[in-house]
């Protein structure tokens, strides 16, 4: 049975009560706030819904992830990195990516980055939480990705193209700051191809939850989060994520980074 949360207290029911069908839908309820937000995240769950939906929070298994270290950059990735001419920033045009991550696909009718999850993820922006990456070619924004940043651990939202391999670059860029400067995981959140294609894979839900509580054990949930103003930085640096891009670790044969 869907749990229905109220408004308040901030309280999630355990992970494992999520529904098989559909798979790892959890509750119903609650609100968009940092508070809730923040909840979800450092308890592995996520907000997912369309427009004229409840806010429908979700914990799959199994779930899908990406080891910084593992990120996989095939050689035609790898000469666009080098000689395609893109520059990557972090946290320059947020609104940008988030609106461009709604635009609606070809293979989409519409979008679930509702304006309520844009104003939502944008609140966490302006808290230091929500980032995003940006590439850019000629001047114009062409690909990027945003997520929640809780010390080691990144947890993907949504990303766009709009140029060849412009998402994956951002993805690269990201995987190498955090596997330079001690980022442990990146939420994918569920399975796709494309991400699986870069090194993603998929791990069983008790497995992610444990990671969260090994890094984020000691953060507060809810309210007394923002109160103490306890949100974990990120381990990298977002400032400097342009440079990870130009950087290139050596590499096992299979393409992924040695540590």
């Amino acid at each position: 049975m869907l749990s229905w949360l109220p408004e308040h207290p901030i309280r999630f029911p355990p992970v494992d009560t999520a529904l098989d069908d559909p798979g790892g839908l959890l509750a119903a309820g609650g609100d968009l706030s940092p508070a809730w937000l923040l909840t979800a995240y450092r308890r592995g769950i996520f907000p997912w819904y369309s427009e004229g939906q409840p806010v429908l929070w979700w914990s799959p298994d199994p779930r899908m992830v990406l080891l910084p270290g593992e990120i996989r950059v095939r050689r035609s990735l790898a000469k666009r990195l080098r000689n395609g001419g893109f520059h990557v920033t972090a946290d320059t045009a947020f609104d940008a990516v988030v609106s461009a991550c709604a635009a609606p696909r070809r293979d989409q009718p519409g979008t679930w980055i509702t304006d309520e999850m844009r104003t939502a993820y944008g609140r966490l922006h302006d808290l230091g939480a929500a980032h995003s990456v940006e590439v850019w070619h000629d001047g114009a924004l062409v690909g990027g990705l945003y997520g929640i940043a809780l010390g080691p651990v990144f947890f993907g939202e949504s990303m766009f193209s709009r140029a060849t391999d412009a998402s994956k670059i951002a993805l690269v860029a990201l995987a190498r700051a955090m596997a330079r400067d001690g980022g442990r995981l990146i939420d994918c959140q569920m399975h796709t191809a494309h991400l699986a294609s870069l090194g993603a894979r998929d791990i069983a839900r008790a497995e992610f939850i444990g990671y969260l509580e090994q890094w984020l054990g000691d953060m507060p949930d809810g309210e007394h989060l923002l109160a103490s103003n306890a949100i974990a930085p990120p381990t990298w640096s977002f400032t400097r994520l342009g440079e990870a891009i130009m950087t290139e670790p050596r590499t096992r044969g299979d393409g992924s980074l040695e540590q």
